[in-house]
């Protein structure tokens, strides 16, 4: 099995306990989530992330057909860290890190995906042609989305 590394670092201007308290809320992930993947939350969820929390989704990622996501957190580290795995979906594999730091007047927030594709050598023929492409478009599209969300007052 081949697994695929992608990271993606952003910096926000906002502190450390907002940006906790927003990343760590799992109703948020729609708002980060582009719509041509028609994500739809299938579970309900806590306002806050837990190790052992369940979250269920539904996404159309390719020609719509509807595939259910299963993910669970499973390491959280107060304002430091948060951990989601895939426990049944379109990979292999997937573990995701999301991580914060705060700098001096910036929080740094790195998210660090494995990922593994199915059916061997034919999922590594399709991760240079569409996959690769797709999971970098998604976390472009979120660096986008909260780059808005958290713009300060005033700049467009």
């Amino acid at each position: 099995m081949k697994i695929y590394r992608m990271e993606h670092t952003q910096h926000l201007n906002i502190s450390l306990d907002e940006a906790w308290a927003y990343f760590s809320n799992p109703v948020n992930l729609s708002e980060m989530t582009p719509s041509w993947l028609k994500f739809r939350l299938t579970s309900s969820l806590a306002e806050k992330i837990y190790p052992g929390l369940i979250i269920t989704y539904q996404i159309k990622p390719i020609a719509r057909i509807p595939l259910t996501w299963v993910t669970e957190i499973t390491q959280v580290k107060d304002k430091e860290y948060f951990v989601d795995e895939q426990r049944f979906g379109p990979y292999a594999f997937w573990h995701h890190q999301h991580h914060f730091r705060q700098l001096h007047s910036s929080v740094e927030m790195t998210d660090i995906v494995h990922y593994a594709l199915p059916l061997g050598p034919i999922g590594r023929l399709f991760h240079p042609l569409l996959v690769k492409n797709k999971v970098n478009d998604i976390f472009q599209y979120r660096k986008k989305k909260i780059k808005k969300i958290f713009l300060p007052i005033g700049e467009n």
